[in-house]
């Protein structure tokens, strides 16, 4: 699934599907929480720009605020998730996203994102 992601420092992805761009946290991300129990997700119709905080994520260690890593409007929420937080462990890059959104985000917006591949020899150093 990691063909076209690209990801933040702060450890969300995006990834554009027919029209639409997924939003999500990295496996590196999910690791480094350990179980996740809670997740909040914000409204379909909210608007958040890049580095925004949008959604929570609490964990047995932590709670974590999570960005957006584009500008947009929440198109989609992962009700799933928000029923069964564990699911972020099992398929974080998968069926564990957080929201689908519509962005007409600029391409400064995307400047600073690094490719999975990037991403994954950056923290892993």
């Amino acid at each position: 699934m990691s063909e076209g992601m690209l990801c933040t420092k702060t450890h969300e992805y995006v990834l554009e599907q027919g029209g639409k761009y997924t939003i999500g946290l990295t496996d590196y991300a999910v690791e480094q929480l350990g179980d996740i129990v809670f997740v909040e997700l914000p409204e379909v119709g909210a608007t958040f720009t890049k580095n925004e905080s949008f959604a929570t994520v609490e964990s047995v260690k932590a709670a974590s605020e999570i960005y957006m890593p584009i500008s947009g409007t929440i198109a989609e929420v992962n009700e799933d998730i928000i029923s069964n937080p564990e699911l972020l462990n099992e398929d974080p890059l998968g069926n564990a996203w957080l929201v689908k959104i519509d962005s007409n985000a600029e391409d400064i917006e995307y400047k600073d994102l690094l490719d999975y591949s990037d991403y994954k020899e950056e923290v892993q150093g």
